[in-house]
Parts: structure tokens; sequence; C-alpha cells
């Protein structure tokens, strides 16, 4: 087996820069707790969850020797990185990448995981785990301690009968969980809320932003939809989270096409159950895609976009610019890009040297919306 180093991981084809790295404490902390119980499994009893750009389920095949790894990431980014990286550190083969179901955990003895930003989507991951991984299994859930809360620990005592926290090491710590409690339920199912004031049903799973809240950027965006393009053939929602702005412009928009795309696995299921329960799954075409990485060129007429202002936990401008570029390629000419943003960030200006020429149509005490038309 190759000599493996956390020092040959990259992000790419997520952002990259000086102050983002592939891996962090948390991984190596992760991956020191669990090595007697990765040293004990056999091939195929190792489950990665929620691995950010293949830290953990490389180092668990090239430091301990696990094959048949199974792997979860929500987001398409992790995957490609992680493909990436285990070319590069000569893994290939060790692992396969899988959707969050009973067939992930099935049979798992030792499941790592990165401990997810909502409450939700660890509930949602200690509820299968619980259900259909192995008696013997142990999870090894790590992160840094400023994103930690005791309600993490409760979620997996819900599920689990025995916890154990780790020390602190580097900001990092892990929860250690094992004895599934047999009737824990598969919380696999999609919430959803509706919205009387849009006549609209949301839902969202796991780790999709908002939940089945509105959050306000998109409300706001929502305002400006009778003064966006009347007649485009194909419009877009890029990142579209739960789906609400592809539904909505699918119901003002009757004779569009409509594509709603998302990174996140989590954000794709959520979107596909939006339109289903608003009658909307013939009229939106619900895709998991890396930015807009499988659309034509100059291939549609309008496209909204709530873009992130972070990268991972870290607040960076860098998280929006890869939509931008492929909004400008993606529309035809004359086509608009309708975006809203917090008005602490730059993005007007940004949007007119990407784009074309920016207009600010809307403001108010946090948001600002523009509209962008391709030169």
């Amino acid at each position: 087996m190759p000599d493996f180093s956390f020092d040959d991981l990259r992000r790419f084809p997520d952002v990259e820069a000086p102050n983002l790295f592939a891996v962090d404490a948390s991984d190596r902390l992760i991956l020191d707790e669990a090595a007697d119980a990765l040293a004990a499994a056999a091939p195929g009893e190792v489950v990665v969850i929620g691995d950010r750009y293949g830290a953990l389920t490389l180092g668990a095949a090239g430091l301990h020797g696990s094959t048949r790894i199974r792997v979860q990431q929500d987001a398409l980014t992790g995957e490609r990185a992680l493909a990436r990286n285990a070319d590069r550190t000569q893994l290939s083969g060790t692992f396969e990448s899988m959707t969050l179901d009973a067939s992930l955990v099935e049979g798992a003895t030792v499941v790592l995981m990165q401990l997810p930003r909502t409450l939700a989507a660890l509930e949602q991951a200690a509820a299968l785990i619980a259900r259909y991984a192995h008696p013997s299994v142990v999870v090894f859930a790590g992160g840094r301690i400023k994103h930690l809360s005791i309600s993490m620990n409760e979620v997996l005592a819900k599920h689990f009968s025995e916890l154990r926290v780790s020390l602190a090491r580097q900001k990092s710590r892990v929860l250690v969980a094992s004895g599934p409690i047999e009737g824990s339920k598969d919380d696999t199912i999609i919430r959803s809320e509706f919205h009387d004031d849009l006549q609209l049903w949301v839902a969202a799973q796991g780790t999709a932003f908002a939940g089945t809240k509105l959050d306000i950027g998109t409300r706001f965006l929502l305002s400006f939809i009778p003064q966006m393009q009347a007649h485009p053939e194909v419009a877009i929602d890029l990142g579209c989270g739960t789906g609400v702005l592809a539904a909505e412009i699918a119901r003002a928009r009757p004779e569009a096409r409509v594509i709603a795309s998302d990174q996140s696995a989590s954000a794709v299921a959520s979107a596909r159950e939006t339109m289903r329960l608003n009658h909307l799954e013939g009229r939106v075409d619900v895709v998991r895609d890396d930015a807009l990485r499988s659309q034509p060129d100059a291939s549609a007429g309008l496209i909204l976009c709530n873009p992130p202002f972070h990268v991972g936990a870290a607040v960076h401008a860098d998280a929006a610019l890869g939509l931008f570029r492929d909004a400008a390629r993606v529309l035809r000419s004359g086509g608009e890009l309708w975006t809203v943003f917090n008005s602490s960030l730059s993005h007007a200006t940004t949007l007119r040297k990407i784009v074309g020429p920016t207009d600010v149509v809307g403001q108010n005490a946090k948001f600002t919306v523009t509209r962008s038309t391709k030169r």
C-alpha cells in the first residue's frame, strides 16, 4: 500500500484558498479515536458519512487498511474531490459512493462521521444507523468544538444506549455512540410545511438549507417575479435548495421549461418532494449538478439565484463566483440573472464583470436584489 499523507489532499473542484483546508483536526481525531475499531473491522464493514473532501475515507484506507468502504457525501463537489484525491493517493477502488439509505449502513460495524450542521440531518443519520447497522456498530462522530452543541449528544442518546465524549484536542471532539436502541425510527421521511401566504408546500430533508421555512432572502426575491423576463423558454433555479424559487417561477411562467439545480443530494431530494406536493413534478426538472455544469451554453433566458455566502463554516465571497460564472455561460444573449444577496457583499460589481449590465432593483435593511443582463 502506498504511503498516505493528508498533505496530498485538496478541496478541488470546490473553492480553494489559503484559509480553506481539505483536512482539519477533527478528521484526524475521528480516525485516531476509531483506530482500534477500524483495525478489527472486516472489508465492507466501515461506513463514512459526511466526509468533506476524503480525509476520513482515505485516512481509513491509507492509514488503517480499510477496504470496501461505503461513503455518503451530501455535496457533489465533495464526491468529486474524494475521487480526485483517491487517484492522487493511489487509493481508488477502496470505497464506493452511495446515497443515504439503508443499503449505506446495513451490517456496518464502524461509522465515521463529520457531525452535520443541522440536528435534523444528525437525527436522520443516527436513526438510519441504529436501525440498519450491525448491533455491535460504533459511531465516531466528530467536529470542531465551536460547532458542537449538547443537543447533538441528546440526538445520539435517543438512538444509542451508550455515549462517550472524547477529550478535546486541537479544538475538536468526538462523540462515540454504541449500543443501537432496538426500534429506533427510520427518520428518512422528508418533512413538509404549507405556507398559507404563498399557497405553497415546502419539503425538506436532512441538511436542506432553511428546512421547511422560507429564508428571508428567498422571500424577498420572490416579490420580484412579476418584473422578471416574461417569456423565457428555459428558466433555472440555481442552487435551488428546497425548490421554492423553481416552484414559484413554474407557476408564474407556465409556458417555460423550469430546471431546479443543486449540488446537495439532500436539497435535490427536498426539491423533488416540493414539486410533487405542489403538483409540479411534470413542470420542473430537478437535477443534482455542480453549479450548471450539465447545462449547455446559451440555453436559458432566466436564472434565479440565492447564492451561499459561506464555504463550510467560513464566510467567503468566492462561494458565489462559480455560480455566477456558470450562469453567465448558460444565459443566452439578453437573458437575465436575478440574484439576492446580503447587502454587505460586493456582488453587484462582480456580476457586472462576469455577466453584464447589472441593476439594483430592490434593497431592504439586509438584502439586495439585482438583475444582470447577459451581454
